[in-house]
């Protein structure tokens, strides 16, 4: 682990017992927490310490997996069967028999949430997807993800888990990696093929990274019925940098309304303390 990771993992142990609730917001995930890593403390937390599943959000770590590794991403990687979604049984465009680049799979899986592709990555590692879930475990540890645990590269399981306080040392690491900045941010995505017809249209999961109002430095969304509606993000609010996690949002539209009074507490609080 570098120094700036250690730094943040040493960081969130010191703060963790300083967690204070702000009564003026409220928010309607299950599980929220505000982050701010400039100054490394909370500025709000509800249920941060609950074990849940964390669906899609899984991806990062994933993506954080297959960069550790300096794999190359110009390598060709072949949709197999053995990456189509039989738990879950959601729908793929990347049909099975194509071939995609590391790099590809890394942005599809980043910027729109693409199993399949996510399902690949995993696969091609280097001992198969029981070394790539062990990594994933491992970067866990390292990180001092203590109640959070991977079985698979895509979060299609239940049993891939984590809290709102293990999220933020994720988040905070993912975005050391300029290849996540740029992918989980990427607004949309025309994927050219010869293997397609056509090219294949993507957009980002979360509509946000598209307002210019926000500066978003990384972004993960995620869903199932057992997780609810979740949404991670690095973003700078009011001139500093913030983790927000929302977990367990009831409702398609939830998890970002949730987002936007964040921000809007946020940019009140500042009006305030400039008033005042």
């Amino acid at each position: 682990m570098n120094r700036a990771l250690l730094a943040l993992v040493a960081m969130l142990a010191i703060t963790g017992n300083a967690f204070a609730q702000k009564g003026d917001l409220t928010l309607k995930s299950r599980s929220a927490l505000i982050f701010d890593a400039q100054q490394g403390h909370a500025i709000y937390s509800k249920n941060i310490d609950t074990i849940m599943p964390i669906a899609s959000i899984t991806k990062l770590m994933t993506a954080m997996v297959v960069l550790d590794a300096q794999l190359p991403l110009s390598e060709e990687i072949s949709i197999d069967s053995a990456d189509i979604d039989v738990l879950k049984n959601t729908r793929s465009r990347l049909k099975v028999g194509s071939s995609l680049t590391r790099q590809q799979l890394l942005r599809l899986a980043l910027m729109s949430s693409e199993n399949r592709a996510a399902a690949a990555l995993g696969r091609a590692y280097p001992g198969g997807i029981e070394a790539f879930v062990l990594a994933m475990n491992n970067k866990a540890f390292e990180l001092g993800m203590g109640n959070s645990r991977f079985v698979d590269s895509t979060g299609l399981s239940s049993a891939n888990v984590s809290t709102a306080r293990d999220l933020v040392k994720m988040v905070e690491a993912a975005h050391f990696y300029g290849v996540i900045r740029e992918f989980s941010t990427t607004t949309s995505h025309a994927l050219d093929s010869p293997d397609y017809r056509q090219s294949l249209k993507y957009t980002n999961s979360n509509n946000l990274v598209n307002n210019g109002q926000w500066q978003i430095g990384v972004s993960k969304t995620g869903f199932l019925s057992s997780a609810g509606r979740c949404l991670v993000m690095q973003a700078n609010i009011t001139g500093k940098p913030v983790i927000i996690v929302l977990l367990d949002s009831n409702g398609k539209k939830t998890r970002i309304g949730d987002a936007i009074r964040i921000k809007q507490w946020m940019e009140a609080s500042l009006a305030r303390k400039r008033s005042s």
